[in-house]
């Protein structure tokens, strides 16, 4: 079975098998240990501890209970209810992490007879269905608002909550943003919820972290464990940059909380990393900063508005920074500025390599796409821009992005570098010369799959547009600037290149 990220929802009722726990046994460091105290075992020995394990002892929080009894009154479960004839429902389908396998459930209807009115083992399935899934949340406020997972409550025709207690309530959804997969639902009529805050800091990479949720419907359930890595792009969407956590998160425990030790919320539970549907120890958690903001709009405004840039970026590589003469492999090149939008009117250029944003340094493509989405539009920004050799900055109103558009932040199909020479391994003409090419550029004809174009991904069919920041409309073109960058000194060439999709630059190298 191949590796996936599964969101934690869960879709339908799951039974445990029971699994073997191994006791591991303590095995002493070798040295000399000085004797603390000296308690009898069971088995008649005598317990040594070092110094240095004492002090540890001495500063490890004996458990996590006076936490989990702060907080966990503020955790519930979320469920909704989904008409199966939407034919949005495809995402909740999308989210079943054993749509295409027999569940426990499954094995054990079949064995004792059972049916389901769903129209598994053997019944037709019938065309008009009510799909229920479940989640968890958290109140954010005392008046009733809480936080949970877009994809929890995403085209719900009901929302019901069930708090620590066992109370259910009625929820309404208040506004979704599926880019960041975070909603905020409210529930009237009580003014005295109890709730939790996010965290101001960001956890630092093994501070203790504790999870709660709702996993398999079986009521509030808490793990624990530590702060894995931050950053974490999953290719969830254009914003990702998720805290991964080992506490174990399952189905169900989607849209939870994950707290630190003072009891706020560092992070949302949104994903997992699996290669059987449960957990495997690697946790992905939609980071505080992020929900933060997120929430405060939704809860303003019932929707999300995001700064718009309005350029195509990919990630600036070793290669491209060498071909471009830049001291180092950052910030985020201008693939294409898209027609009217904000970047364009400013005078930014494919082949222009963005540095800085209002003074921030860039350090990639993703980088720059979440800078530019946590700024509001019409707000005026200065951009640090690489462009043809110099700096400069660049002052520019941002427009709105559209709820159709996403950041694009492309990731290159840049290769291994391969040992070439000015020599492409190309075959060009004229794009004017052949028919639907255009009339810019030079058109890939053949490609020698060994060459160094080819390993770069270059096809046949492509149209190169320049080489080396200069535009190209022959093959003496294309020779003359691979010449004049060899002759400089650089280990590459950067072309840009329009294929099928997209326009992108390649960076070739040079013997």
């Amino acid at each position: 079975m191949n590796d996936r990220v599964n969101s934690g929802t869960s879709i339908s009722r799951n039974i445990l098998k029971p699994r073997r726990l191994a006791l591991l046994g303590t095995v002493a460091a070798l040295g000399v240990a000085v004797l603390v105290s000296s308690p009898i075992s069971p088995l008649g020995l005598t317990s040594f501890v070092a110094p240095a394990q004492a002090a540890e002892a001495a500063a490890t929080p004996p458990g996590f209970g006076d936490l989990v009894g702060r907080v966990k009154p503020a955790v519930i479960s979320v469920r909704v209810k989904i008409d199966q004839d939407n034919d949005k429902t495809a995402m909740l389908q999308q989210n079943r992490m054993d749509q295409d396998e027999d569940s426990p459930l499954d094995q054990f209807s079949r064995q004792f007879g059972f049916r389901f009115p769903d129209g598994r083992n053997g019944m037709p399935r019938q065309r008009h269905q009510v799909i229920t899934g479940e989640g968890s949340g958290f109140f954010i406020s005392a008046d009733g608002y809480a936080v949970t997972n877009n994809h929890v409550v995403d085209h719900a025709q009901s929302v019901q909550v069930t708090a620590d207690d066992g109370t259910i309530y009625t929820a309404k959804v208040v506004g979704t943003d599926p880019k960041t997969d975070l909603a905020l639902i409210k529930v009237e009529g009580k003014k005295d919820f109890p709730f939790v805050k996010f965290s101001d800091q960001k956890p630092r990479i093994g501070d203790w972290v504790v999870a709660v949720g709702n996993p398999f419907g079986l009521g509030g359930t808490v793990t624990a464990g530590i702060v894995s890595a931050s950053g974490r792009d999953i290719g969830n969407g254009p914003y990702d940059d998720f805290i991964q956590i080992d506490a174990p998160i399952n189905k169900g425990n989607s849209g939870g909380p994950a707290f630190d030790m003072n009891g706020n919320v560092i992070g949302v539970n949104t994903a997992i990393f699996s290669p059987s549907g449960g957990s495997v120890g690697i946790g992905f958690d939609i980071p505080a900063s992020t929900a933060k903001l997120v929430v405060a709009q939704l809860r303003d405004k019932g929707a999300v508005t995001r700064g718009w840039l309005g350029v195509q970026v990919q990630p600036v590589t070793a290669d491209i920074a060498d071909s471009l003469g830049l001291k180092e492999a950052r910030g985020a090149i201008v693939d294409t500025p898209q027609d009217g939008s904000p970047a364009a009117q400013a005078g930014i250029e494919a082949g222009d390599v963005i540095t800085a944003v209002n003074g921030t340094a860039v350090k990639d493509s993703r980088d720059l796409a979440r800078t530019i989405a946590t700024l509001a539009p019409g707000s005026s920004v200065k951009l640090d821009v690489f462009h043809k050799g110099d700096s400069k900055t660049v002052t520019l109103a941002l427009g709105e992005l559209p709820n159709q558009r996403q950041a694009k932040a492309d990731q290159g199909k840049e290769a291994q570098p391969n040992a070439g020479t000015p020599r492409l391994g190309l075959a060009l003409a004229p794009a004017a010369d052949v028919q639907g090419a255009g009339q810019k550029g030079v058109v890939v004809t053949e490609v020698d799959p060994e060459g160094p174009a080819g390993q770069r991904g270059i096809q046949t069919g492509d149209v190169i547009l320049n080489v080396g920041g200069k535009p190209v409309a022959n093959v003496g073109d294309v020779r003359s600037e691979l010449a004049q960058a060899k002759s400089s000194g650089k280990g590459s060439v950067l072309l840009q290149v329009k294929g099928a999709d997209a326009t992108r630059f390649v960076a070739v190298p040079l013997a």
